[in-house]
């Protein structure tokens, strides 16, 4: 049975959590990083295994936010870039990525600094997909402009 074709996508791309009715966010793409991380600004355990968190929907604006209760994957422990080990909750969804949809797990963390809302990492990426370092958004729908009379 012949395989599909590899998706190239940029390093910087929109996807949408379709599960979770979050249409769009931008996602750095970090071959660099084994595991994903989404932003999130309050965490609250709840019974049975479940998580409750606040997905920050925009860099611009901090107070457009989402909660999503969900269940906790795992846990795990996760080196920072600056060298620092943290423990982290994990969690899965779907996630929609140049047209594919797949189910990817998550880590919750604060990216408040970070340019973007959630980093996809490798784990997520093969073996669907090629990166292409030196290009963004190449998986967004081309929106064709209307001419003016």
């Amino acid at each position: 049975m012949p395989t599909a074709p590899k998706i190239t996508v940029g390093w910087r791309e929109l996807i949408a959590l379709p599960d979770w009715h979050i249409p769009k966010l931008r996602a750095k793409i970090d071959t660099g990083a084994k595991t994903s991380a989404l932003d999130v600004d309050q965490i609250e355990l709840l019974p049975r295994e479940k998580i409750r968190f606040d997905v920050v929907l925009s860099n611009q604006h901090r107070r457009r936010r989402k909660w999503i209760t969900a269940d906790i994957v795992r846990t795990t422990v996760i080196k920072s870039s600056n060298g620092e080990r943290e423990t982290r909750y994990v969690v899965a969804t779907t996630l929609e990525l140049g047209g594919r949809s797949e189910l990817a797990e998550f880590t919750l963390v604060s990216r408040e600094n970070m340019l973007c809302r959630m980093l996809i990492g490798r784990s997520a990426l093969s073996p669907h997909y090629i990166v292409d370092a030196g290009r963004t958004y190449l998986t967004r729908k081309r929106v064709m402009k209307r001419k003016s009379k």
